[in-house]
């Protein structure tokens, strides 16, 4: 009923910049929170980003200040650009979005995206 689809990694050389995109589609009525979370094969999947719909931001403390999250309201999109990128951000991001669908107007659910892969070369 609703889906995410990501976009925007790659490959970069430390120092660089990418910019994640999120854009969600289907029977959306509204979407609350988005956020983005990151994913290596040793640890739990942990938030990055998180915005909410009044604009409400928090960030993980290790950003420190190279990321940004904003959202396009009409478009149903999430950003994350993201700069100075270190190894140690090389993960897979996924983006989550709490919905609103048309069949309740009322009740919301969370949705995943696929996930995308950044890899930072040292």
């Amino acid at each position: 009923q609703v889906q995410l689809v990501e976009s925007g990694g790659g490959l970069v050389q430390a120092g660089g910049s990418l910019r994640l995109s999120c854009a969600a589609s289907g029977s959306i009525f509204s979407i609350n929170t988005m956020e983005w979370y990151r994913q290596t094969s040793g640890i739990q999947r942990e938030l990055v980003a998180t915005m909410a719909s009044g604009g409400r931001i928090k960030y993980a403390d290790y950003v420190n200040g190279r990321f940004t999250i904003s959202r396009d309201n009409a478009k149903n999109t999430v950003y994350l650009p993201m700069n100075s990128l270190k190894p140690e951000n090389t993960a897979v991001y996924y983006c989550y979005a709490d919905v609103i669908t048309y069949a309740t107007r009322m009740v919301q659910y969370g949705y995943w995206g696929q996930g995308t892969q950044v890899t930072v070369a040292s």
